[in-house]
């Protein structure tokens, strides 16, 4: 049976507002679910990624997942087979026909995917059932999942229900003091640190960085932060004074993880996706300054 888009009025993206982006439902939309991922949290992980975010982070490596569907109908001419159709103004996937090829999520032209489908946290559990009973718990991603958080609350209670623990990926761009419903049943959270410096991160994103860090004290207050991420982009960013800043702010809580990544053009779109990624060299470098500044758990991907 084909999925049905629905294009919602109150659901558009409002770029630099954030937290309006999506009305509280009980439904959200479902970009991906992978069912096994070691790189998502502590242990085996069911991540689930969820369509909407208002940075614009120009080395995104997931940029489908940026804006809702327009069903301008430009995915349906290059599936190969015939998976998509244009309806009355409508674009239908039909999961039954599509090989993954991803051919309609590199020719859109505004960074979506036709593939989306709009679920509730029952129909979410459904799907994950069977490879949750081999995970230690779900992780949610993006896109940015925080802005679905009444969905969140509801998905997270029912995966506690079952034992599991349940985490956010997220990149700070909305204010987690003002969605208790949500932190209640959070485990812990991922925090994206991408730039220790305004101008940098605004020329980065396209938005201040005052709200990530306002998130990541917030974090280490409530002891839910489980680890931060920065990717590092050679020549480009000022990798080493991003990790020193961060790394000092977090070495009060040894819990918590620093990770390095390097910066892949996997999926990368725009000016950077002939970026060469950085030397191991240059990684070990700045494992080095954050474990001189106090960080003991420091992982390097």
């Amino acid at each position: 049976m084909a999925v049905i888009f629905r294009a919602k009025e109150e659901v558009n993206m409002i770029r630099g507002s954030a937290a309006t982006n999506f009305i509280p439902s009980v439904s959200a939309p479902v970009n991906r679910i992978i069912p096994s991922s070691l790189v998502d949290g502590p242990g085996n992980r069911v991540a689930i990624f969820l369509q909407g975010c208002g940075f614009a982070c120009k080395y995104c490596h997931n940029p489908e997942t940026i804006h809702l569907c327009c069903h301008c109908g430009t995915c349906v001419g290059v599936c190969p087979t015939h998976a998509l159709t244009a309806e009355e103004g409508t674009v239908r996937w039909d999961p039954a026909l599509c090989c993954g090829c991803d051919q309609c999520i590199q020719a859109c032209p505004h960074s979506s995917s036709p593939k989306t489908r709009y679920m509730t946290p029952n129909q979410v559990l459904e799907e994950i059932k069977k490879p949750l009973a081999f995970a230690r718990g779900i992780t949610t991603s993006g896109g940015e999942c925080t802005l679905h958080s009444h969905f969140l609350a509801q998905l997270f209670a029912k995966v506690h229900e079952l034992g599991k623990s349940a985490f956010i990926d997220t990149n700070g761009q909305v204010p987690l003091r003002d969605l208790p419903w949500l932190m209640e049943e959070t485990d812990k959270a991922m925090l994206d640190i991408k730039s220790m410096d305004e101008k940098e991160h605004r020329m980065l994103t396209g938005s201040s960085m005052d709200l990530v860090l306002d998130n990541l004290d917030y974090l280490l207050e409530e002891d839910k932060l489980f680890e931060i991420r920065t990717v590092v982009i050679p020549g480009y960013l000022d990798n080493a004074h991003t990790v020193d800043a961060a790394s000092r702010i977090i070495a009060r809580v040894p819990s918590v993880r620093y990770k390095l990544i390097r910066f892949r053009n996997w999926g990368v779109r725009g000016e950077l996706a002939d970026q060469v990624s950085p030397s191991m060299d240059l990684m070990e470098t700045l494992a080095c300054i954050a474990r001189s500044n106090g960080v003991e758990d420091i992982v390097i991907i």
